[in-house]
């Protein structure tokens, strides 16, 4: 079992920065591709970033490249989201999730899920 919990999340102006970070416990942490998604009322959930288990390979969803970078400390069993030039429709409850083996962009291939974190971006 893998626990995984957010924090960072908050409010923001259009334009503003905020840092996610997810906590992993339970499992080897540098033997998890970790991934982040979003999910806005009434929308589906959605990709935003995942980053290989050593860290060395990472992806991003078209809309948020060059604006959002993920990173990971496995010392500190701790992945983050930096996002930056925040927009209003972006807000969402952003969620961070874990699998063994490769990164991948479908939620569907992903084992754990923390409980999210909302970040909200006012116009």
């Amino acid at each position: 079992q893998v626990q995984l919990v957010e924090s960072g999340g908050g409010s923001v102006q259009a334009g503003g920065s905020l840092r996610l970070s997810c906590a992993a416990s339970g499992r080897t942490f540098s033997s998890l591709a970790m991934g982040w998604f979003r999910q806005a009322p009434g929308k589906e959930r959605e990709f935003v970033a995942a980053i290989s288990g050593r860290g060395g390979t990472t992806d991003y969803a078209d809309s948020v490249k060059g604006r959002f970078t993920i990173s990971r400390d496995n010392a500190k069993n701790t992945v983050y989201l930096e996002m930056n030039s925040l927009k209003p429709e972006e807000t969402a409850v952003y969620y961070c999730a874990a699998r063994m083996k490769y990164l991948s962009p479908s939620s569907g291939d992903y084992d754990y899920w923390g409980q999210g974190t909302q970040v909200t971006v006012s116009s």
